[in-house]
C-alpha cells in the first residue's frame, strides 16, 4: 500500500464525519488502564482538514524515539491538543473503566475550539454533551485517535519516569508501570508504593 492510500484510510472516518457537516472533529484515546501503578491519561486531538503526518500510526506499534517524533509534528499541526489524568486512588474509588472514560472527558474539556464530533477509541463514549462514536481499535484506523494515542502514551510515560526518580527500585522508567517480571519482583520485594492501585497489588503470586 503506498504512503497516500494509507493516509487515505486513516482519514476515512474524518472524511465521513466532516461529509454529515462536522468541522472540528477530536480523536481520543487513552493509556493506563492495565497497569499496576501511576494514572490513567488519556489525551484529545483535532487535526486540520486532510492533515498527513508521516509515519503516525497506533503508539503501541512505535518506538520511543518514533513516539517523540510525532508529539512534535502532532503538536505543530494540531488546531488543539488536550490532556487529562486520573490518579491511582481515583481509580480505586470509581473503577478503572469510570477512570478511564473521566480522563477522557477532562482531555475533552481542554480543547479550543470545543469538538462538534468525537471519534473514541474502544467501545465507550464518556459521558459528555457531544455526539460521537467509538471506534474498536480505532488508535489504528483513524488519523484523529493515533494522534492522541500518542500524545497520551508520551505524557503518561513522562510521569513514571519521574515517579522512577521518587521510587528508584521499582523500575518504573522501564516498564511504566505495568505488570512485568521485574515489577512483579519488585512488589514482592520492597511492597506497593503511593501510586500502586492497591486493587492490585496482591497480583504478584
Amino acid at each position: 500500500m503506498s504512503r497516500n492510500a494509507e493516509d487515505n484510510e486513516m482519514n476515512a472516518y474524518e472524511r465521513a464525519c466532516r461529509q454529515k457537516g462536522y468541522t472540528q472533529i477530536a480523536g481520543i484515546d487513552e493509556v493506563g488502564r492495565g497497569a499496576l501503578a501511576g494514572p490513567v491519561v488519556a489525551a484529545a486531538v483535532i487535526l486540520p482538514v486532510n492533515c498527513q503526518i508521516e509515519g503516525l500510526t497506533d503508539s503501541k506499534q512505535l518506538t520511543p524515539n518514533q513516539r517523540e517524533v510525532l508529539v512534535d509534528k502532532i503538536h505543530n499541526v494540531a488546531v488543539s491538543v488536550g490532556t487529562g489524568s486520573v490518579d491511582n486512588r481515583t481509580i480505586e474509588r470509581i473503577n478503572i473503566l469510570q477512570a478511564a472514560l473521566l480522563a477522557m472527558k477532562m482531555a475533552i474539556e481542554q480543547l479550543t475550539p470545543k469538538p462538534e464530533y468525537l471519534l473514541v477509541d474502544g467501545n465507550k463514549l464518556p459521558e459528555i454533551d457531544i455526539p460521537g462514536e467509538a471506534v474498536p481499535k480505532g488508535d489504528s484506523l483513524s488519523l484523529s485517535i493515533a494522534a492522541a494515542s500518542v500524545i497520551a502514551k508520551t505524557t503518561r510515560d513522562s510521569l513514571m519516569v519521574e515517579y522512577d526518580e521518587t521510587y528508584p527500585n521499582y523500575g518504573f522508567k522501564h516498564h511504566k508501570g505495568y505488570p512485568t517480571a521485574q515489577h512483579r519482583e519488585a512488589i514482592t520485594q520492597f511492597g506497593v508504593t503511593e501510586i500502586h492501585r492497591n486493587t492490585f497489588k496482591m497480583l504478584p503470586d
